[in-house]
């Protein structure tokens, strides 16, 4: 529930639609850009002496920072205003993005339904609740009523056991930082709870519905210093309904492990609560229980006992039956196994394996209990296959999925016979889906009416061979029988880390990119999850350079197979992708036409000092040893730009309110490959407000993703508007 609200005004619209065919003058082929401050800082790292000129920018208070910010702003918006398709391209992807959206519904063992949904161009989703799953949904939080302009942001939300409160985190532009707030369901009326300094955390109602479980941190300083403001010493706590945050229980801390996560969940039933930490590791955790007793009057005092401490893989409760905890790990199975433990002998070498690890290509993307039975997730080389096993490891039903995609948000209960879940893929806006477990039949819950014929266009999955000789999975969109001409404009995403997999997902952009007669493709780097850990750890750490590596020689592919050329072609990437965007153009920056960075990880040598960039360094090795800063400082985005280098057209965005991905990384960055560009091409700074690393506002995200697409197109080579959806850049 974290899109967005507030109908695009009938002015605004009318505005876009008479500018949308405009052709204003083009934008200039040689920019004078605002030269920033320089200073004589140097830092020094095991003898080596390395310059930075800009770290003042790190103070976002300093005033002569925001007013070099906003001087880069109006230069953006300049040259943007005068890029002839771009006011085709909002006025397109306003029309395209305006369709009804909803989610997965949560659903209780009452019947009650709490889901999220979008009328199309609200700022944010409304979160709506049924009474059963027959009732008329009605309005529970329509945040765009809290903040018209977006500001606020709600973050998610949990209903109580029972359906009488709605637990909910509210944050100021998206910020990391929330406040937890709880509501009457049935009155509407707020409660007087307010829980301040969460960051981090989910929330975890005990079965009584008096109270749930959450994480915090110490107030940080105030201002604008919360931004960057390093965080450590996450805590669970329980919170009383009723009762001041003061007097809020503490219930498991770390002292010893200062940079832990550490976050919580109550079995379906209220009998069990399950802790989970995470320490100096990305993808495994440490696992704890505790038996809070009676549901109707739990122990929140309960002893917290320790059940896999070794933080040697991943522990992912799925549910339990009795004294049978079922869960998902990778210990001795990096793709993923599902096994059954007991809670008074969780030794591994007891477990009875439930559903073993699949074949090579095949990852366990999640797990959860329906009826009595098990749903796994599973992807296969970043596409989906949901099965349904019993939990004696038979295979009960394989669903039949609509075509090449992603399931995601899987809905279940252990009591309940109906599970849902969503599907989407580039050319299939996200449907929601309803699975009846006892027979097996699935039937459409909620379909989309998106304003677009896919009809023409197809999905490839291809694989290529990187520098090492690593073969790695590409999907590429396109035009059915498109030439292969190497005249396309093209654009090639990709992420690479943190075990993420970049599965097919529907963008209204995506129609939009395609209808101008572009080809989209997104590579399977590693660094993600699509092969599991080992695919994983090829690309962290001292390995990283190979998801540089793998980035570039898909671009080589799409290059060499005909798709586009050098000029044709342009990257995106955001924040880990916005480091792989930085460093392919430091890296190679003739092999690119455009390029997009946004709210990148660009000063690998000091981003482990604010907000909570410490929690990366077991992914990226932090510049404070000395092997790490050997790995670092050779593709660091920001020490490796040099001047009298030719680097391709690059817009760089990033947000004031961004405390994950603090803005200095792009201010730097900007800062110093504006002055060392040893050509004409734009390099360009766009920086909002009231927005933040993972949130934007609908009509905000409108605007800079037509920006964004705009400034790419102009410098690919599309100069108009198609006249008939078929339109090929010149």
């Amino acid at each position: 529930m974290k899109l967005s609200t507030n109908l695009l005004s009938a002015a605004v619209l009318a505005v876009i639609t008479a500018t949308a065919f405009a052709q204003p003058s083009a934008p200039p082929s040689g920019i004078e850009y605002p030269v920033a401050h320089k200073d004589n800082t140097i830092d020094t790292y095991f003898g080596t002496k390395v310059q930075a000129p800009y770290q003042w920018m790190e103070n976002l208070t300093n005033p002569q920072l925001k007013t070099w910010v906003e001087t880069e702003n109006k230069l953006t918006d300049d040259y943007l205003a005068k890029i002839p398709v771009r006011g085709w391209i909002q006025h397109r992807l306003t029309e395209l993005w305006n369709y009804a959206k909803e989610g997965t519904p949560d659903q209780l063992k009452n019947g009650m339904l709490f889901f999220g949904r979008n009328s199309g161009l609200q700022n944010q989703n409304v979160v709506y609740v049924q009474d059963s799953p027959n009732a008329k949904p009605r309005v529970l939080i329509d945040p765009n009523e809290l903040s018209p302009d977006g500001s606020i942001q709600l973050k998610f939300g949990v209903p109580s056991p029972d359906g009488k409160y709605y637990a909910y985190a509210l944050s100021k532009g998206g910020s990391d930082w929330e406040t937890i707030h709880v509501m009457d369901v049935a009155t509407g009326k707020q409660l007087p709870d307010t829980v301040d300094w969460v960051k981090f955390s989910g929330i975890a109602w005990t079965n009584d519905n008096k109270g749930f479980f959450y994480s915090r941190y110490p107030q940080p300083p105030g201002g604008e210093a919360a931004i960057s403001h390093a965080v450590v010493d996450q805590k669970l706590y329980y919170h009383a309904l009723g009762a001041p945050q003061a007097d809020d229980k503490l219930v498991y801390a770390r002292a010893d492990l200062p940079h832990a996560g550490i976050g919580a969940g109550v079995s379906e039933d209220g009998r069990y609560l399950l802790v989970f930490l995470q320490n100096d590791t990305i993808s495994k955790n440490e696992l704890y229980y505790a038996r809070l007793g009676n549901p109707d009057k739990p122990d929140i005092t309960a002893k917290i006992e320790p059940l896999y401490t070794k933080n040697d893989a991943a522990y992912t409760p799925i549910g339990h039956v009795g004294d049978t905890l079922y869960l998902t790990t990778t210990l001795d199975a990096p793709r993923g196994k599902i096994v059954a433990a007991k809670f008074d002998d969780p030794d591994p070498a007891h477990w009875r394996t439930v559903v073993p690890q699949q074949g090579p290509g095949d990852v366990l993307a999640g797990a959860s209990m329906a009826d009595g039975d098990i749903v796994a997730n599973y992807q296969v080389v970043a596409k989906s296959r949901l099965e349904l096993f019993n939990t004696n490891g038979k295979l009960l039903h394989t669903l039949d999925l609509p075509t090449l995609g992603t399931v995601g948000g899987v809905s279940s209960r252990n009591d309940s016979k109906t599970a849902y879940y969503a599907f989407t893929s580039y050319l299939y806006p996200t449907t929601i889906y309803k699975f009846n477990v006892a027979d097996g039949k699935t039937s459409t819950y909620f379909k989309p009416n998106v304003k677009f014929d896919p009809t023409a266009y197809e999905t490839k999955r291809v694989f290529y061979t990187s520098k090492d000789g690593t073969r790695v999975p590409m999907f590429i969109v396109a035009k059915k029988g498109i030439k292969l001409d190497g005249s396309h404009p093209t654009v090639l995403y990709a992420y690479g880390g943190f075990d993420i997999s970049i599965t097919p997902y529907f963008s209204p952009m995506l129609p939009v990119w395609l209808q101008l007669g572009g080809v989209y493709a997104v590579a399977n780097l590693r660094g993600g999850g699509e092969y599991g850990e080992a695919w994983h750890h090829a690309g962290m750490l001292g390995k990283k350079q190979n998801v540089f590596d793998d980035f570039a020689w898909a671009a080589k592919y799409l290059i060499k197979q005909g798709y586009t050329s050098s000029k044709h072609l342009g990257i995106q990437g955001y924040s880990n992708g916005g480091l792989l965007t930085g460093a392919s153009i430091t890296q190679h920056p003739d092999l690119f036409g455009a390029a997009f960075i946004g709210h990148g990880v660009l000063d690998m040598l000091r981003y482990q000092k604010f907000s909570g960039g410490a929690f990366w360094v077991p992914e990226y090795g932090s510049s404070d040893n000395k092997q790490a800063f050997e790995w670092l400082i050779k593709y660091s985005p920001l020490q490796n730009i040099h001047t009298g280098t030719c680097y391709p057209p690059t817009l760089i965005t990033t947000s004031w309110d961004d405390d994950r991905v603090v803005p200095s990384h792009e201010f730097k960055f900007a800062a110093k490959i504006q002055q060392a560009q040893g050509c004409t091409n734009p390099i360009l700074l766009q920086t909002f407000g009231s927005t933040s690393h993972t949130y934007m506002p609908t009509d905000k995200q409108i605007r800079q993703t037509s920006d964004v697409w705009a400034f790419e197109a102009y410098n690919l080579g599309i100069r108009e508007p198609p006249a008939d959806g078929n339109f090929a850049g010149k």
